[in-house]
This record gives structure tokens, sequence and C-alpha cells, in this order.
């Protein structure tokens, strides 16, 4: 299984250091998520965790639609929800979730891979909040399911939840995390 030690913060800072000029413009833009109901999914991602419905683009010919959802403010949201302009707006937001719906598949039995179950791969998205606690009561009221309580376990300060599809969202604060990872580093 190779070794059992993490790499050198020297080692890690090498292995990284050729940042090359051609790509001083990228952005990390998008995760993606297949759900299987966007009438469950949306007020989730909108009513639980505060995003917008940045632009929603539908694919007839392929029968799968797509949602992107971010952290913006209304005023700065222009044009018709599948304009070009705002297609093109949206695309250059920073961190956003693609929710992509396949026509039929709330209708279907099976269920989509969190990651999180044997094999796994993915693990989750993280949200940062102001305050986890308050944050985890108001999950709570709203009948979110918890994988990880902000008090459950050695990581304190630190939620799990999910969305409809069984997806994990980590809910975090930048502070507690950095007294965390002192704590355990």
């Amino acid at each position: 299984m190779g070794d059992l030690k993490p790499l050198s913060n020297d080692e890690a800072l090498k292995l990284c250091n050729q940042t090359p000029e051609e790509t001083k413009d990228f952005l990390f833009q998008q995760t993606m998520y297949r759900i299987k109901d966007p009438r469950k999914s949306l007020p989730f991602y909108s009513n639980v965790l505060g995003m917008k419905l940045l632009t929603k683009l539908d694919f007839p010919s392929m029968k799968f639609s797509l949602y992107f959802m971010g952290y913006e403010e209304v005023k700065d949201i222009q044009g018709d929800l599948s304009e070009t302009s705002r297609i093109q707006w949206c695309m250059g937001r920073k961190a956003t979730i693609e929710l992509t719906h396949n026509w039929g598949s709330e209708n279907d039995e099976t269920t989509y891979h969190s990651g999180n179950q044997e094999p796994k791969g993915f693990g989750h998205i993280g949200l940062m909040v102001p305050n986890v606690d308050k944050a985890c009561e108001r999950f709570e009221k709203l009948g979110v399911n918890f994988v990880k309580k902000p008090n459950d376990g050695k990581m304190k300060g630190i939620a799990f939840i999910t969305d409809p599809d069984g997806y994990w969202i980590e809910i975090f604060n930048d502070k507690q995390v950095a007294d965390v990872v002192k704590e355990f580093s």
C-alpha cells in the first residue's frame, strides 16, 4: 500500500511549483452531480443551502437538463434563465454545482453512487458557513439527513449532511477548520 506517511511540505510545494503561465486565467468552475429528481434537489440546494439557480439548460435530443446553482447576488444575475448572455455569465462564476437530471431517472428504482460506499471514490463538496452550530440547528429543523453532527466524533465543529440523492456535503467554518487541523496535525 506504499508509504503510510504524508508528503513533507517541501516535497508537496516542489511538486506544485511549476504552474504554467498559460493557465493563469483558468478557474475551477463546477462540480457535477447526477440527480434523480429536480423537484427534490432544487428546493434542497436553494431553500436549505441558500444557493441560487444561475442558469438552466435543456437538451431535448439527449433527454437531460442541467441546473447550475451557486452563491451569487440576485442583482448580479442578468438575462433570462437560458439566454446566451446568462449562460456565458454563469460559466464565468467560481465554484458552481451542476445538477444533471437525466429525464425519467426520478421514476427509476436505482440510485446514483455517491462515492462514499465501497468502492469509494468521490467524497463530498464543502460549504463554509459563518456558524456551524446555527446552520446545523436550521438543517435539523428542516429534516436534513446528517452523516455527522458538529459534536460527533474526534473532529468537533465539522458536520456532514446529505442531499436528496445521498451526496455528502461538509459544513464547516474557516476558523474552526484551522483549529481542528492544528489539533490533529
